[in-house]
């Protein structure tokens, strides 16, 4: 990822500060994210990657068919 202009990079680290808290698990905190979220079953529907970070990192979900 190249940044070009100030504005730029404070767009990158909000999207890494938003991904840091919501998806990126923790060993201290048991393999959660700071903000936790909820643990889907495997019959909730199919897995779906979402991008994060302009595709640098990516938050597995299950969606519902």
């Amino acid at each position: 990822m190249i940044v070009v202009s100030a504005d730029g990079l404070r767009r990158v680290l909000r999207a890494y500060i938003e991904y840091y808290e919501q998806s990126r698990t923790h060993l201290s905190l048991s393999k959660d994210a700071p903000i936790p979220r909820a643990n889907a079953a495997p019959d909730d529907g199919r897995l779906v990657a979402i991008a994060q970070v302009g595709g640098l990192h990516y938050r597995y979900e299950r969606q519902a068919a």
